[in-house]
């Protein structure tokens, strides 16, 4: 029994005479102690596929998490479409229009002519410049999953025979943290916010951009570290069959 529940039982327990005015707080309080909590979903696999039998679990996880972070991207997209209007109107007539041709390009690995065909952290580099005159939202989310895509040898889904390099996928959260930083901090020819993305004023607070963003390298990071750690412990594993072989030799029984 809690604090709070027990304050209400003495109170309506001591002393003969039954008080209404302190009964009513008390079984409201009880009420909500006892509510039932909200629901916020559940932890749901996705169907099996075929190609997951050529899939180990680092693979498989590397490319969850790749599909994962493709998604947050498209989610910012979204966001920073929502409060810049005025840049998916320079790609498309409506903003899901936008959202789908920045997305055919992401994942067909198809060049944005506006990022003058540049890849990875040279198209970055160019979507955060303060003369850029185009779609800043597509450059800017386009060059960021292309920069990501690349730090994972070029793949969006892996298998036994691909590797990633991990300290390669460090670079990439590395470099969103500093594209973010940017995106917060530089300002635009007429002296603007290159986008507006984070929103913390007397009139409100919007650090869902932020909190996105943060997922992405946050799963960036992860990956990097297990994949450094799946590498380390193959050689540990490798020297323990060494050392171990001469004492788990088999004896002759007859």
């Amino acid at each position: 029994m809690t604090a709070a529940h027990a304050h209400c039982h003495e109170t309506a327990l001591i002393g003969s005479p039954f008080r209404p005015a302190l009964a009513l707080p008390c079984l409201l309080l009880l009420a909500g102690c006892s509510s039932v909590p909200t629901n916020h979903g559940k932890v749901e696999g996705e169907s099996f596929r075929g190609s997951e039998l050529v899939q180990s679990d680092s693979n498989r996880m590397a490319t969850i998490a790749m599909k994962e972070n493709l998604d947050s991207l498209f989610i910012i997209m979204d966001k920073l479409y929502r409060r810049n209007p005025a840049q998916w109107r320079k790609t498309a007539e409506s903003r899901e229009a936008a959202i789908a041709y920045v997305r055919i390009a992401v994942m067909e690995r198809q060049p944005w002519h506006e990022l003058q065909d540049k890849r990875d952290v040279a198209a970055l580099s160019l979507a955060l410049q303060p003369d850029f005159e185009g779609d800043r939202v597509a450059a800017f989310i386009y060059a960021a999953a292309d920069m990501m895509i690349t730090s994972h040898g070029g793949r969006t889904s892996f298998t036994l025979v691909d590797g990633l390099d991990p300290q390669h996928v460090f670079n990439a959260a590395r470099n969103l943290e500093i594209a973010n930083w940017i995106l917060n901090s530089r300002r635009a020819q007429d002296g603007k916010p290159l986008l507006l993305s984070n929103q913390l004023g007397d009139d409100g607070r919007n650090l869902s951009f932020e909190r996105e963003m943060g997922k992405i390298i946050g799963r960036l990071d992860l990956i990097a570290s297990y994949t450094t750690e799946r590498y380390r412990r193959a050689v540990i594993g490798y020297g323990q069959g060494l050392l171990a072989g001469p004492f788990m030799q088999f004896l002759p029984v007859r």
